[in-house]
């Protein structure tokens, strides 16, 4: 009887040939791949007469410069306070409680100013608010 153990060779997996047949696949599937574009919406856009825009009477512009001056569809106010833009809004408001005020500050204007605006509008019983603004190519070729 031979009791010496015997010497078992653990199996070995070779992994060069699975890794041969995975890049096959892969550069198979990258060349047979169809890059599709999705289908989008065809929209047609509206088109807006610029002239018509501008004589709203809803609109009420309020200017704020740069040092904290103020000018309510372009009639310049004397005071800077929140009471005589409130004044100043409330008579602009031509369509009562329906108008929309256009805040347009300069840049560099105080924050603070626009606050005020903001307030004066809230006083006035005026919710709808937006702030003109300009692109950036046009502030480019205003230089």
């Amino acid at each position: 009887m031979n009791f010496r153990p015997r010497h078992r060779d653990e199996p070995e997996i070779n992994l060069i040939p699975f890794i041969d047949v995975l890049l096959v696949v892969l550069i198979f599937l990258m060349l047979s791949t169809t890059y599709s574009k999705f289908t989008e919406l065809q929209l047609t856009l509206p088109v807006a007469d610029a002239e018509q825009q501008r004589d709203r009477p809803k609109e009420i512009i309020v200017a704020v410069a740069a040092d904290g001056r103020y000018a309510v569809n372009k009639q310049a106010l004397d005071e800077r306070s929140v009471s005589a833009v409130t004044v100043a809004l409330a008579g602009a408001a031509a369509a009562g409680k329906d108008s929309i005020v256009i805040i347009s500050a300069d840049a560099t204007a105080p924050h603070q100013s626009v606050v005020t605006v903001m307030e004066a509008a809230r006083r006035a019983g005026l919710s709808q608010i937006t702030f003109a603004t300009q692109s950036s190519t046009a502030a480019g070729q205003a230089k």
